[in-house]
């Protein structure tokens, strides 16, 4: 079988009465522009029906796929298991709400093939939502540009185009979704571009995500950081670190006894070393050191051993 030109990950999570306008534009986009494709929706554990339109859509067109998860596991995770099943040279991934418009998928499709990109990311330039969300989500984006080296406006969005490889190169979990571009140059994929995309006012339903993300974002954010440097040799923050605050707590316990004996031995003024605060801060250190180091060993251990992280229950295909 030959492989498809374009594979559309759609993640969702109650958003029934979207779904066949959703798919009904995707498919006359993909004919329009005679390209081969499939679809592909996951449920993400919806209680509003959604897995019963998917099968329906299903019956209506071929190139819809369903992966159902057995209860809500989030963004990251359907993105995860879109990403595992996904055959086309292209992949493009799209919020179910029908503010992504079908639309750009051409387009992000040929800067993918044509201009090289490995990824490309979607930037919602006039955005259809309260300022209460977007000045949150630019300081945010502001941010993650600083931190990361990226020059993207708009991380979060979920119009997003990869080269195959790219996302079966990568590997998103927790929260991680926001922060695809990243996990993307980490793994050495550096060919990252962005387009200015239309944002369309939602039309069905309510938006799923609250002020709480940004606080998640932020976190995540130091997170993602922290394993791109650090998440195949967590001795190398941990012990490094550990050992500096080793040798500053041991060094200065020494000094501090060392002038107690040598002012003892020429008959000075002395005060006694348990009498000293900062006796106390050096053996802190010492302590704190060991159990950094200790930290960073123990990682080592846990990221050795932890070969199976991603495990959602899917108990439904199509």
């Amino acid at each position: 079988m030959d492989r498809l030109d374009i594979s559309v990950v759609v993640p969702l999570y109650n958003e029934a009465e979207s779904l066949p306008e959703l798919v009904a534009w995707i498919d006359r986009v993909m004919r329009e522009n005679r390209l081969s494709y499939e679809v592909i929706l996951i449920d993400d554990g919806s209680d509003d029906g959604s897995w019963t339109e998917i099968e329906a859509l299903k019956e209506r067109y071929p190139a819809v796929r369903g992966i159902g998860f057995a209860r809500n596991y989030g963004k990251s995770a359907a993105l995860y298991c879109g990403f595992a099943a996904a055959e086309g040279e292209v992949v493009v991934t799209m919020d179910a709400d029908l503010q992504d418009s079908p639309d750009e998928i051409p387009a992000l499709r040929r800067m993918i093939l044509d201009e090289g990109y490995d990824l490309v990311s979607g930037w919602k330039k006039r955005r259809r939502d309260p300022a209460g969300k977007r000045w949150p989500s630019k300081f945010f984006n502001w941010t993650a540009r600083r931190a990361s080296g990226i020059r993207l406006h708009d991380f979060n969005c979920g119009l997003k185009a990869y080269r195959r490889k790219v996302v079966k190169a990568i590997e998103v979990y927790g929260e991680m979704h926001r922060f695809i571009p990243i996990l993307a140059r980490k793994a050495g994929f550096r060919r990252i571009g962005e387009k200015v995309v239309e944002h369309r006012a939602r039309k069905y339903g309510r938006s799923k995500f609250g002020l709480e993300r940004m606080l998640k974002g932020y976190l995540d954010l130091i997170t993602v950081l922290f394993m791109s440097h650090f998440g195949r040799s967590p001795m190398y923050f941990f012990g490094g670190l550990g050992t500096l605050m080793f040798l500053f707590g041991g060094g200065t316990t020494v000094w501090i006894i060392a002038a107690k004996l040598w002012k003892q031995a020429h008959g000075l003024a002395l005060r006694p070393v348990t009498d000293q605060p900062l006796f106390y801060l050096a053996m802190l250190a010492v302590v704190l050191g060991v159990q950094l180091f200790l930290a960073g060993f123990l990682g080592e251990l846990v990221n050795r051993g932890s070969s199976d992280r991603n495990k959602y229950l899917v108990d439904k295909t199509l």
